[in-house]
């Protein structure tokens, strides 16, 4: 399998004076470039999980999930749903044993 490789591009940006200074101060003049690389990777990550959760924002209804009302009755619920046994039902592989149809 071949690893994938990052191309680099170079951009222009203009930036306030003060907030290159700052940056120089924290990352130093030629760490520029990784440092924005890392914040701006951040930021697009954020931005993501923001778009998800205003995506996802309402799917759930009170009305579907009552026994969601209280955090006592989540708690209740999660426990039911701990305790409750569960059957996968039968094996869908038979197990080969002594004296199977092959006649070993």
């Amino acid at each position: 399998m071949r690893e994938s490789v990052r191309m680099s591009v170079r951009t222009n940006l203009l930036l306030p004076e003060d907030l290159v200074e700052e940056l120089d101060r924290v990352a130093g003049p030629r760490n520029r470039s990784k440092f924005v690389a890392e914040a701006i990777r951040y930021r697009l990550k954020r931005e993501r999980l923001r778009v998800a959760w205003e995506r996802s924002f309402g799917v759930l209804k009170a009305e579907d999930y009552p026994h969601w009302a209280t955090s006592e009755m989540v708690v209740e619920w999660v426990r039911a749903m701990r305790a409750e046994e569960t059957d996968p039902g039968p094996d869908p592989v038979e197990p080969v044993g002594i004296g199977d149809a092959a006649g070993h």
